[in-house]
């Protein structure tokens, strides 16, 4: 596999993990209020709060995603800014300092752990 082909490998796993991050915190209150058993479901929510936990903990840390930094080694961009630092800087460019990104990112979690509490989740019968 070439290092491009990796590249875009990582990126989608990326894009999968962001996808599921923002889609979840807004589908499990959805879900709860529309009856949907499966957004209860335990090990789905905990798997949630872990992604989100990472994300809060690595901005607080004033790092870049590991996922972003594995794409740059893996594609040779390293001595670039991150993947998402240029995304955001071409697409929406806020030019906010990390503390901010920080910030949201933590107020974010917060949202997922009231989530967690709020529908309660219950674990998986068989």
């Amino acid at each position: 596999m070439s290092p491009t082909q990796a590249g875009a490998v990582v990126l989608a796993v990326h894009l999968l993990v962001i996808a599921f991050n923002v889609l979840g915190l807004a589908v499990i209150p959805l879900g709860a209020a529309l009856g949907w058993a499966w957004v209860r479901v335990r090990w789905w929510r905990a798997l949630h709060v872990l992604s989100w936990a990472v994300v809060a903990l690595q901005a607080v840390l004033g790092r870049a995603c590991f996922l972003t930094v594995w794409q740059d080694q893996v594609t040779g961009a390293g001595s670039q800014p991150p993947l998402i630092e240029r995304w955001v800087n071409s697409v929406i460019y806020w030019p906010l300092p990390i503390w901010v990104f920080a910030g949201v990112y933590i107020a974010l979690f917060a949202a997922v752990i009231a989530v967690w509490v709020l529908p309660a989740t219950r674990p998986v019968r068989r």
